[in-house]
Parts: structure tokens; sequence; C-alpha cells
């Protein structure tokens, strides 16, 4: 038995993408897999979102929160679904369905799992299933919120068994905040109840210093209310006393502390109200040396009620119902409100103030504390057990996800071999006669196409969005066949989830390099005839111009030759015809030398030599153009375009020729389908009998150039010309007399 528990398991790899990758394929592969070399491993982490995988497993795989699920994580999730369940069928074969005979019952945990799995099952209704599935642990949250105790420890307001009890929760949430419930909702924890009733206590001990205390309580019960007038006037009150001083001891000072006729012209045009902000920054009354401050009449009516109010509560009980305040006796009630301000700086428990001493000081009395621990107390007491049904939630989620997520992560057995598509793979895109397989969610093309350029792969950037709907979504594909010729910005297709829904995808990017070998074998010969073509256009653009320019010359002109009278033509130049033949001859000749030059060598190969002649020709074409494709196609790779999404791939996961045509799908006609090849709106057929008889045309002036005989018709026909152009002008001359 030693002997057997230290040999080491024995590994399987199969060779895809250009690297090895580990086959996990029996209970024992996935049982060892912490023995595994992490260098082995396809990926060390990947993102929580983006991803074609049930979100809910990958938070529950994100044990620390921080948006990647890592290599330890994927361990500690690998670890203990083994420990628990006694058989990993399930798991290999990614069933939505737990039997509950699965579990490993011979431990504690495996006990308490089953009884929480029955339990739940008992909650749902099934109490005679024999398994869990994933549809019934996909409301365990409702099932949590329908429930006063879940084993969290906090107690929301339904919980309390009476209305005392529901509305002193409802207090001490609005005194001292809430804890969020397993259940989602609001509640309280032995920490809330704990701050509320210590800030009640250190509330009432404060209150309880000023009861009976006259200097604290000057105006007894109506003490509060007096001082909170009191603080609102008191700096208005000081500003009034201090501008009268000021008025006494230089009567000029009067009349600037006063609002000018200017202020009241600039607000007179406006709607007054007693609240004008305007009207408040005026005096109280009217400033005058050493008047006393009016409390009935000449008030500021922005300040009115607040005075009415000060002379009730404050003024009358001190000094009786007097019309006017003194300066001195306005002192006095500012040191009278001495000792009752002292006391409410040292305020403590303020956040239970809102409730009223009374209120407060009969929680503290009553039993209401005892009752709030003993909810919680019972709350805490389904802990166990709620934790418990947690983690059947999530082994659950386990045994059916846990398998593709480790044939995505481990190895990238689902992006290569044929079965289902990656969890990074989001869709399909239709476009330009062809399907994309691989597309990837991302987030941002400015921040995901610079590292994804160096994948080597022909990548467009795509803005999909639902039609009547505000469903966005950034995807990038990958081209592996085909050409780029009708590939362009603002090309639209259609872009279907694995959902099936279907997506209007827009192209927004493109990242160019080279799509398959095909496409760089004409590559050459549609830049020279790209070439051609723009040449042709411009040189027939700059000819149309100059024949604009000259027409509008020559009609701008006519005026003037007419004043000036006509001009005898000038006469014909037979040298200068004589010499645009010649280089006419000369240029068709050189065309045709070069052209028999080529035949004659051609033909004078033998027979077995001229395919491969041919041959030789096409690779001095296309030969560079293929070579470079081939090595750029050879290094393409999948790692940069998942890395740019947060992936840490851990290898070369090569996109090689043969299996990049398997992710593009060109268009192909369905099998014993029938084709007919007449076409009403064909391009009309290219005239190759007078291209043939232009190219034997040319082919007999050059053989005819080169072997002398233009240049002889030349030599004897410019002595004619030139004998006939000389008598002309005698004869006009001859002729101008018998005219006369």
């Amino acid at each position: 038995m030693e002997q057997n528990a230290n040999v080491a398991h024995r590994w399987r790899f199969c060779r895809l993408g250009g690297f090895d990758q580990v086959r996990l394929e029996t209970a024992e592969d996935i049982r060892h897999l912490a023995e595994l070399d992490q260098k082995l491993w396809a990926a060390l982490s990947c993102p929580v979102n983006g991803l074609e995988f049930d979100a809910r497993s990958l938070a529950m795989l994100d044990s620390d929160s921080d948006g990647r699920v890592r290599v330890q994580e994927i361990l500690a999730a690998v670890g203990w679904t083994c420990s628990v369940l006694g058989s990993l069928d399930t798991l290999l074969a990614g069933s939505s369905h737990l039997p509950l005979q699965a579990i490993d019952n011979s431990h504690l945990e495996g006990q308490q799992l089953l009884a929480s799995a029955r339990q739940l099952l008992a909650y749902l209704g099934k109490p005679e299933a024999e398994s869990v599935s994933m549809e019934d642990v996909a409301d365990t949250d409702t099932l949590l919120h329908e429930s006063a105790f879940n084993g969290d420890g906090i107690v929301p307001p339904h919980a309390a068994e009476d209305e005392e009890t529901r509305v002193l929760i409802e207090e001490i949430i609005a005194c001292v905040g809430s804890d969020q419930d397993r259940s989602g909702l609001p509640g309280i924890s032995r920490d809330r109840v704990a701050a509320f009733y210590e800030a009640a206590q250190l509330y009432t001990q404060w209150w309880e210093r000023a009861t009976g205390n006259s200097a604290i309580l000057p105006f007894g019960e109506s003490t509060m209310a007096a001082a909170s007038v009191f603080a609102s006037l008191k700096t208005k009150l000081d500003d009034y006393f201090t501008r009268c001083g000021l008025a006494a001891f230089d009567p000029k000072a009067e009349e600037p502390l006063n609002p000018s006729i200017a202020t009241y012209e600039t607000i007179g045009g406006q709607d007054l109200h007693n609240e004008s902000t305007e009207l408040e920054r005026f005096p109280l009354a009217r400033i005058q040396a050493g008047r006393p401050l009016p409390l009935q009449k000449e008030i500021n009516p922005a300040w009115a009620g607040a005075m009415e109010q000060f002379a009730d509560l404050i003024v009358t009980p001190l000094f009786g119902p007097v019309e006017s305040l003194e300066e001195g006796q306005w002192r006095r009630i500012k040191a009278t409100l001495v000792a009752h301000e002292e006391w409410r700086a040292e305020k403590a428990g303020v956040e239970v103030e809102p409730l009223g001493i009374e209120r407060i000081q009969a929680i503290l009395q009553g039993s209401g504390r005892e009752q709030l621990e003993g909810l919680i107390e019972r709350d805490l007491q389904l802990a166990d057990q709620v934790d418990t049904i947690v983690k059947v939630v999530r082994l659950v989620h386990f045994n059916h996800d846990l398998y593709r997520l480790l044939n995505n992560f481990v190895a990238f057995r689902d992006f290569y071999a044929k079965g289902p598509k990656a969890i990074f793979q989001a869709g399909t895109l239709y476009i330009d006669g062809r399907a994309c397989e691989l597309c990837v969610r991302v987030e941002s093309v400015e921040t995901h196409s610079p590292l994804a350029n160096l994948s080597r792969t022909y990548l467009a950037y795509c803005d999909c969005k639902r039609r009547n709907s505000n469903e966005r979504m950034l995807i990038t594909a990958a081209f592996t066949g085909g050409d780029s010729d009708n590939l362009m910005v603002g090309r639209n297709g259609v872009f279907y989830d694995c959902t099936g829904n279907d997506w209007d995808a827009t192209i927004v990017k493109i990242i160019d390099h080279p799509i398959s070998v095909s496409q760089a074998f004409w590559s050459p010969y549609k830049r020279i005839a790209r070439m051609i073509g723009e040449q042709i256009e411009k040189f027939a653009t700059a000819k149309a111009k100059a024949v604009d320019s000259s027409a509008g010359a020559g009609i701008a002109g006519v005026g003037t030759k007419a004043a000036a009278g006509a001009q005898p033509a000038a006469p014909f130049d037979v040298g200068k015809f004589a010499g645009i033949f010649a280089a006419i001859g000369l240029a068709l000749g050189a065309i045709g030398t070069a052209i028999v030059s080529i035949l004659g060598g051609f033909m004078s190969l033998p027979l077995w030599e001229m395919p491969l002649a041919i041959g030789g020709i096409i690779l001095a074409v296309s030969g560079s153009s293929m070579l470079i494709a081939f090595l750029k196609l050879r290094q393409r790779n999948l790692g940069p375009i998942l890395d740019a999404n947060g992936w840490a791939v851990n290898t070369k996961a090569v996109i090689n020729i043969p299996f990049g045509s398997t992710l593009t799908k060109m268009a192909e006609l369905p099998k014993g389908a029938e084709r007919s090849l007449v076409d009403p709106f064909a391009e009309k057929k290219t005239p190759w009998k007078r291209w043939v008889f232009l190219l034997v045309l040319l082919t007999a002036l050059g053989f005819a150039w080169n072997k002398g005989y233009i240049q002889q018709i030349g030599q004897k026909l410019k002595p004619l010309l030139t004998g006939q152009m000389n008598n002309a002008p005698v004869k006009k001359e001859l002729a101008q007399p018998a005219a006369k």
C-alpha cells in the first residue's frame, strides 16, 4: 500500500495548438491536479467578467473578490469538491443534477452537506427528491429572503414577534444605521444594538445634568427653544449694537452704517418678501447713536418673526413686557445663557436625540434589549445550517461548471477540439460572406488593441447593439480565411451570441495582418492593377483639366485674334512629322523586340522546361509576398488577444494555418445544389480576338524594326514628302497674279 501511495500520477498530454496540453479525462486526473506543474497550465488567471460562463460560479471561485480567478483558487475549489464527493462521474459529465448519493457522508462535513441538501429540498417542497439541480439552487436568495432567520446574526424588522419590538428595530436603524441581512434587507446586529443603547445611555446622562438646574435651564422647559432663537439672532444683535456704538463714537459714521438710497433703488424693482437675501443683510433696525433695539416696531421685516419669538421666550421672562432692548440687557441675556451653551457643547449620544428624551428613557427602562438579543441569538443558531446550505449551492455549481472551466484554464481543449466553444468565445460574426468563430468581448478598443496587435492576427473590432434595445457590446473578431478586400471600417454584419441572440455589428477599427497565403499570392497583382488604375485615373484627370484650360484660353483669345487680324497658318513641318513617326516606330519596335525576344526565348526552351519557366515567373512576382505571409501566419498567437482582456496566458497558443481555416468558414454552395452559369447581368466578354491581333501586329512591327525594314521605308519616303512640301509655295505664288 505504501509503495502504491508513493507512485506519482501518470499524466497524459496531447499536442494541440503548438504546445503540450494535459488531458483531464478521469477522476484521478482531477484529484491529482495539485501535483501538476503550473508551468504546464495553459493559463494562470482569468477575469470573472466577459466570459460565456456562469457568473455565479465564477463569483464562488473568486474567493478574495478581486475580479480574477487564479490557480490557487482553482486548486482550492477542486480539492474541496473532491473531498465531499464520493464519485466524480457527474462532475466529469458536467451534469446539472447532483445526486445525493454522490455526496461522501463518511465524514462530518459530508454528513452536514447531505442533511442540508435534504432540508433545502424540503423547503422547496420536494422532500422525496434524490438530487439537487441547478434550477433548485437558482433562487436560494429568495428562499432566504422569505425566511426571518437565516444565520447571519442580523435581524430585519419583519423578524420581530410584536409591534413594539418591530418599532424599536426601525428606530435603531434610523439612529445608528443598519447592516444588510443575507436576504438583502436592512437589519440590526449585536454591534448596532450595543451602539444604540450606549448612545441612549450617554444622552440620558447628559440630559439629567440639566434636570432641575436653573443655571443650565434658566427658562425651564422652554430653554431649548429660547436657546435656538438666541443662536439664530446672536450675530445680528451683536451687529446692531456694535453699529450703534460706532455711530455714537463718530456721528459721521451713522449714514454709511445704514443702507444707502442706491441700495434701496437697486432692490426696488424686485419682488421682495420677508425671506429675501438682500433684506436679511440689512441691520435689525435703523442705526442711530445710543439707540436701543426696538422689539415691536421699526424692525427689519426679514427678522420680524425671529424677533417676536426672542421677545416672548427671552426678553419678557427676564425684563417683563418692554418695547425695546438696551445694550446692557443684551449683555445680561448672553451671560444668562453661558451655562446652557457650555452644557450643549458637551452633548453626548447625539445619534438618538431625534427620538426625544422621554422615548429614550422609556427604551432604557423597558425590556427591548433583551428581546433583541434573543432574536439575534435565535438567528445565529441557524448559522451552521444556513452556511451548509450555501455550501450545497456551491457544490451543485461546481459539479456542473468546474470541469468545463478546467478545460478552458488548465488546458485549452474546448478551443482546439471540436465541440463546445471556449468560454472566451462570445459567439459568431457573419460578415462579407464568411463566419468568424473567434470573437472575444472587449471593454475598450483603445486599451485592447495595442496588445492584441502582437497576436499577428487580422482583427476587426465591432460595435454591437440589439434592435429595439439599449444593450451594446464591443467584440473583436479574428479573420483567418479569405481576403480583406471588402473589409473596412463602417462595414456592417450580424453577430450571434452564444444564446442565439442577434446583434447589429459595425466595424469600428481594423488591425491589419495577413489572412491567408492565397491572399498573399494575389496581392502583388492586385497592387499592380490598383497602381495602374490610379495612374490612368490621374492621367485622365490631368488631361481633362488641360482640355478645359486650353478650351477656356481659346475662347478668351478669340476676340484678341480677331482684332489683330488673322495670322497665316504655320507651314507643315515634314521633318517634325517624320521625327514623330520615327519615334512611334521606335517605341513600337522596342516593345515588339522585347515581346519577340521573350517569346523567342520561351519557345526555344525544351517542352519540359516551359512549365518551370512559368512557375519561376510567378514565383518571382508572388514568392516574396507568400513567404512573408506564411511566416507571419505561423506566428499567429491567441495569447495577446486574451491577455489584453485580463487573462494570464501561460503558453504560446498558436493559431496555425490548418487550425485557422476552421475558425473562419467561407461561403460554400450546399452539396447537390444546382447552379446556372447564365447571368443576364454579367459583364461583357473581353474582345480577346482584338487583343490577339494587336499582339501579332506589335510582334510583326518589332520584327520589321529589328530587321531594318521600317528604317528603309522611312528613308525612301522622306525625299518624296520633302519635295512635295517644297513645291507647294511656288504654286501658290503663280496662282496669285492670275487672281489679280
